[in-house]
């Protein structure tokens, strides 16, 4: 990942990331079962050195807590006494202060640390993208909503913010990176895992309905996105260059696009001994659009709302803006910009909200 675009791409700091994404630990607890199968299919005799799991593209580490505490309880059953890291891997900008903190239980957060006499936590500030750990180290890798993120944006997109709403030279080229990226990543992760070990990828993707995440059936929420900014352009908040910098770096592939290298004999992550096992499709509800439907509190479904949304967009939102402008200008513009977001959900609740849409997929390495 390019420093310029690894700067620009951070999670709300201070716990304040999984404190607001309630649905993705929701992803997480799902795929939890998934994961512990993936445990139970690795044979510890045959390398009885000890365990090592990685948590890729973890954030603050607050909504894989319970899943990890999950891995160790089962291992102490399948291995008995075998020693166990889990190493959490994200990229240098990541909040590791925040990050150490919950994983130590020195946040309101119900860490597994105290639990477990053998099980160590490490940390790498290094992301998906590099080799974070030395080849044949591996037993299981856990990643979830992380790798939709690409190494750096391929083009500004023109009339939207998201590849979701390209088309045509531009949207071909988001998807030339992203299939770019994905070997990148499986190639990586090759390397570093042990012959036998597994691992448990959950990704955002574009299922065979169409659905994405935000875009389920109500008001598509990246064209929400698109909508402010156009209407900030048009009161002269923002310019045009500055919309155009604001696209968002990411791509959601496809059932297709996700298995190919994985199915293909002749692909280079086919012949490293990556096999895919399983792969479906599940959509996730968010959690406060759920919760207003059962209680009608517009308020507090708007209050939960916006910060989820802002946790992994606003550092890009931010970044796209001219720097030439005074700080607190930047800040203003940004607070308004979830206002008038925050204003609309108030005004007419009935659609927004934040589905989860995953791929939830399940590759050996032979």
């Amino acid at each position: 990942m390019s420093t310029q675009q690894a700067d620009n791409i951070t999670m709300s700091e201070g716990g304040l990331y999984s404190l607001a994404t309630k649905g993705a630990k929701d992803v997480i607890d799902i795929a939890t079962p998934r994961v512990l199968d993936a445990l139970g299919a690795i044979n510890f005799s045959a390398d009885p050195g000890g365990f090592m799991m990685a948590d890729m593209g973890c954030a603050d580490g607050g909504t894989s807590l319970e899943m990890i505490r999950s891995v160790l309880s089962k291992l102490q059953q399948l291995a008995p006494g075998l020693d166990a890291t889990v190493v959490y891997a994200d990229q240098p900008a990541n909040d590791f202060n925040a990050l150490v903190n919950i994983v130590h239980g020195r946040t309101a957060f119900d860490s597994w640390i105290e639990e477990f006499e053998n099980a160590w936590p490490l940390f790498s500030g290094s992301s998906f993208y590099l080799q974070a750990v030395p080849d044949n180290t591996l037993d299981l890798v856990f990643s979830a909503t992380a790798m939709h993120w690409l190494s750096k944006k391929p083009c500004n997109i023109t009339d939207h913010v998201h590849m979701v709403g390209a088309s045509g030279e531009e949207l071909e080229q988001f998807a030339t990176q992203a299939r770019e990226d994905w070997e990148t990543i499986l190639m990586c992760r090759a390397r570093e895992l042990k012959s036998g070990s597994r691992m448990v990828l959950v990704n955002f993707c574009r299922d065979d309905s169409g659905r994405y995440l935000g875009n389920t059936g109500g008001i598509n929420m990246f064209d929400t996105f698109n909508e402010i900014w156009r209407e900030f352009i048009e009161l002269g908040r923002v310019t045009i260059e500055e919309y155009h910098n604001m696209t968002l770096p990411q791509y959601y592939h496809n059932i297709e696009e996700f298995c190919a290298p994985l199915n293909d004999p002749k692909s280079n992550c086919y012949q490293a001994g990556l096999r895919l096992d399983n792969i479906e499709t599940r959509v996730v509800p968010c959690p406060f659009a759920q919760q207003f439907k059962a209680d009608g509190d517009v308020t507090a479904f708007a209050d939960g709302l916006i910060p989820t949304v802002r946790s992994w967009n606003q550092s890009i939102f931010a970044a796209g803006l001219d720097m030439d402008r005074p700080q607190s200008e930047r800040n203003q513009i940004i607070e308004d910009y979830y206002t008038s977001y925050h204003q609309r959900v108030l005004q007419d609740p009935e659609g927004h909200g934040m589905d989860y849409v995953h791929a939830y997929m399940t590759i050996s390495k032979n």
